[in-house]
């Protein structure tokens, strides 16, 4: 049991790594937040289905649960738009490093989804982030409205990924994935045709944006979103927040490498960043002492 968790721990923080480069891609890509999530969750839902088959799993589930799949795939598909609304209208480092407040939200939340008492050292920890972000917030307010937007973003994450914890307990996480990538592409399509969006310039695209869509839907929500919902049968969905407060890390590494430019940010920013990160591994140290004296 324990090597099982332990791999699954390590799988977590490679899905975290490629959630750090999705916000690369998401600068790098130039059409709307809004169609990029159409797009994303239109090709991240085909790849699965050809996934479902190829592995002869059953596309068969409830009623009961399939509404509560399309409730998450809308919270899925805001939770995206928002998120790479955040990154156009700021940068990558400071959408990232907002979303290190999920840990906090999860620790107020999941006892309430999962009927268990507050764990003191949670909140701490995510009082702690928030001192990070904090200082971060005050050196970078020029960012305020990508600040918000990522905040709305992490606040809709930490919602469909309690409600995928529950999920998860009856059916396959690539089933699970499936049902919300495709309800997500619904809503937005529905949306897309109330506003009259769709036109013929709407599907020209340019190679590069073909490229990189095509490796977000694949690589960084097909294997990437399914694999964290599967990772949730062996770890708590706080300990999946926590541990996604290195997404922050990785993509701002990254961006700094890659994008360069505005992503150049200032000490004070590093300074938060570095709490935040130790922050992620004192928890570790201290689950792993409350597990050890069980």
């Amino acid at each position: 049991m324990r090597n099982d968790n332990l791999k699954s721990y390590l799988n977590l923080h490679l899905i975290v790594f490629i959630w750090g480069f999705t916000a690369i891609l998401g600068a790098l890509i130039t059409i709307t937040a809004d169609a990029l999530v159409w797009y994303r969750m239109l090709f991240a839902g085909f790849f699965l289905a050809i996934f479902i088959v190829f592995k002869k799993k059953s596309f068969q589930i409830p009623v009961r649960s399939l509404l509560k799949l399309v409730f998450v795939g809308l919270l899925i598909a805001l939770h995206w738009i928002f998120f790479f609304k955040a990154i156009h209208v700021s940068n990558v480092s400071i959408t990232l490093s907002v979303f290190s407040l999920g840990a906090f939200f999860a620790s107020l939340l999941e006892p309430i989804f999962y009927g268990r008492k507050v764990l003191w050292y949670e909140v701490f920890f995510g009082l702690i982030i928030i001192a990070g972000l904090a200082l971060i917030m005050q050196v970078e307010i020029n960012y305020l409205d990508g600040m918000l937007y990522a905040l709305t973003s992490i606040i809709l994450g930490v919602l469909f990924t309690l409600m995928n914890g529950k999920l998860i307990e009856r059916h396959d996480p690539s089933v699970i994935s499936f049902y919300e990538f495709l309800a997500g592409f619904v809503f937005i399509t529905f949306y897309f045709l109330f506003q009259q969006k769709f036109s013929f310039d709407f599907f020209v695209l340019t190679v590069n944006n073909w490229v990189l869509i095509l490796i977000l839907a694949s690589v960084c929500t097909a294997y990437a979103f399914t694999a964290s919902v599967k990772v949730m049968q062996k770890l708590s969905p706080y300990t999946v927040m926590l541990t996604t407060n290195l997404e922050p890390v990785y993509g701002i590494i990254l961006a700094y490498f890659i994008l360069g430019g505005k992503e150049k940010m200032s000490k004070e920013f590093y300074i938060g960043a570095l709490i935040i990160v130790i922050t992620v591994i004192l928890n570790g140290v201290i689950k792993h002492y409350q597990k050890d004296k069980e």
